[in-house]
């Protein structure tokens, strides 16, 4: 046999070895979790705790209301006045819902989440809505958020 590139021939026989050695990919070992699938951020939620209470939105909803009426009637100032009647309720409307939902994001029930990790460790996050999550879930945790898997 007449070898004319024996660099060549080491690269292909180092590339062989090293496939030998490759694990499957989607696997894991660790005995962790819900799922066989290998998941670097994934766990199952041991226990969920509420801190605080929810909102009603109901404070937000009247501030947000009267604010968005003075913002509509500020701005349709030069209007005629059904205009100026029109965008004051427009106003007191669009207040009113931007109020609640603010309420309900800043002062409503949060969620510490805690989650045992494929790979042992535990991970705690704090999030406002469960989106389904419960404790046994097996869940991906992302930036900060876990969701279901």
């Amino acid at each position: 046999m007449n070898i004319r590139n024996p660099l060549l021939i080491c690269v292909a026989a180092a590339s062989m070895a090293l496939a030998g050695c490759a694990t499957s990919p989607g696997y894991s070992s660790s005995g962790y979790g819900g799922s066989s699938a290998s998941c670097y951020d994934c766990g199952t939620v041991t226990h969920i705790e509420q801190i605080g209470q929810p909102s009603s939105g109901v404070t937000g909803a009247v501030l947000g209301g009267v604010v968005g009426a003075a913002a509509g009637r500020e701005i349709a100032n030069d209007k005629s006045k059904g205009q100026q009647n029109t965008a004051t309720a427009a106003g007191a409307v669009v207040g009113a819902v931007a109020g609640s939902a603010i309420e309900r994001n800043v002062h409503g029930a949060h969620y510490n989440v805690y989650v045992r990790m494929d790979d042992g460790r535990t991970v705690t996050v704090t999030q406002n809505d469960l989106n389904g999550v419960h404790e046994g879930s097996y869940v991906r945790v992302y930036n900060g958020h876990a969701t279901l898997r």
